[in-house]
């Protein structure tokens, strides 16, 4: 597991139980910067979740940055995980990045199967963008 995702299980086994873990979630959906307005149309919306979620891409000097929002607390977190996870990696890197803490903190047990339907769907829509901005790139 790559060391961004290992400080993640780190900080989640650190907390005590599943009510702390979830107070985190929210509070690290809180911190997410302020998502742009013009992002948030229907064609940046991620298909499959229950709630609305926004995610845009663009790629900066090879790397994907990602921005994502959501109507919802928990799902806002998850998001949170994610950024950290993939933006900032080159498409390549996205593409072989599998989501490992999500198993390794138990976030999948602890999901609601809407939820973790969502949440798949958000890992599926980052991995269409890398694989886009990866085929769009230009020939070495």
């Amino acid at each position: 597991m790559d060391p961004g995702q290992q400080s993640i299980v780190d900080e989640f086994q650190a907390l005590p139980d599943w009510e702390a873990r979830y107070e985190r979630l929210i509070q690290l959906g809180a911190a997410l910067p302020p998502f742009p307005e013009e992002h948030r149309r229907e064609a940046l919306k991620v298909k499959g979740c229950q709630s609305q979620v926004w995610l845009h891409a663009r790629l900066e000097e090879g790397r994907v940055v990602l921005a994502a929002d959501s109507d919802a607390l928990i799902v806002k977190g998850l998001i949170a995980l994610l950024l950290r996870v993939y933006s900032g990696l080159s498409p390549a890197r996205i593409l072989a990045t599998r989501p490992d803490f999500i198993e390794a903190i138990g976030m999948r047990r602890h999901l609601s199967p809407t939820r973790a339907n969502g949440l798949a769907a958000m890992v599926k829509q980052i991995q269409l963008y890398a694989t886009a901005f990866r085929l769009s790139a230009p020939a070495a």
